[in-house]
């Protein structure tokens, strides 16, 4: 266990960031995979599915949850995925 109290600090500091970068992390998550299955679907709302994804992929790029160059990478796989179902 640390014994400063600048360490027990950035444990807890630690902790909350975890806890918010998990929120977010899932809902990245959670829009990506709902984009996938509609344009595998090729549902009608694919498209908006896919802009929804993006967007949150973004946010979480914003917040510095995830690399921009993991964020680019995923959104071009959706991209071409609805290009492809078109």
């Amino acid at each position: 266990m640390a014994n400063t109290k600048s360490a027990m600090k950035r444990i807890r500091q630690s902790e909350n960031r975890r806890l918010r970068n998990r929120t977010v992390r899932s809902k990245v998550r959670t829009a990506v995979k709902t984009a996938r299955s509609a344009v595998a679907e090729t549902a009608g709302d694919a498209r908006t599915a896919v802009l929804d994804a993006i967007r949150a992929l973004d946010k979480a790029v914003t917040k510095g949850v995830i690399h921009r160059n993991t964020a680019a990478r995923k959104k071009s796989a959706l991209a071409r995925r609805l290009a492809a179902h078109k």
